[in-house]
């Protein structure tokens, strides 16, 4: 079994959504000093790779601790919409197998993780596409960009209301051009918060 890894590292460099708390990493205890080390990150959930549930948008109670892990795991489908902007639907994509899949948008927008504009010159993904794709059956749509959307964020709250997560700021994309069959795991800590950071791979047998 191959495993690629589809998440950002996470540290201080690690940008943040504008307005949200970057992610704060630092050591309170030193191995020389105390005898061992400890590390404390505060940070919001959506820093870095991470997974969104419905209560991110929507008046939903459920927390990310609150779901089946099952829920975040599935079978893999790379759609490669690379220059794209914005992402639409396409004659061909009628023919897909999308039933219990997690989809991965590969923009390749993800080179400009570190860059000032990375927040806000991402492509989107029109409404068309997002609900062909959630008639379809996917359980969860993935791209490697801030978001499918931008404000006030129509595809968060069409996938999130009908029980699609939604995983941002995923990256390696292009590792898995020509794999025929994959699985995208995407665990959410057990947490009781709207999103949840994850360490997503894909899993190729």
């Amino acid at each position: 079994m191959r495993i690629i890894d589809l998440s950002h590292r996470l540290d201080n460099a690690t940008p943040a959504y504008p307005g949200d708390p970057p992610p704060l990493l630092g050591e309170t205890r030193i191995l020389g000093k105390d005898g061992y080390a400890l590390y404390c990150l505060h940070s919001g959930m959506h820093a870095g790779t991470h997974i969104d549930m419905p209560s991110h948008m929507l008046p939903d109670s459920r927390m990310a601790c609150d779901f089946d892990p099952a829920l975040f795991a599935g079978e893999g489908l790379l759609l490669d919409v690379r220059g794209e902007g914005p992402v639409c639907m396409k004659p061909e994509y009628r023919s897909l197998p999308l039933k219990g899949r997690a989809v991965l948008l590969w923009t390749g927008f993800d080179s400009r993780f570190y860059d000032a504009g990375y927040f806000f010159d991402y492509p989107v993904v029109e409404e068309e596409l997002a609900r062909f794709l959630l008639d379809g059956g996917i359980k969860m749509l993935g791209i490697d960009a801030p978001a499918p959307d931008k404000p006030p964020f129509p595809v968060h709250k069409l996938l999130l209301g009908n029980g699609v997560f939604i995983l941002e700021n995923v990256t390696n994309l292009q590792e898995l051009q020509g794999i025929g069959r994959f699985t995208v795991m995407a665990l959410p800590l057990k947490i009781a918060a709207e999103a949840s950071l994850v360490r997503a791979v894909a899993l190729v047998m």
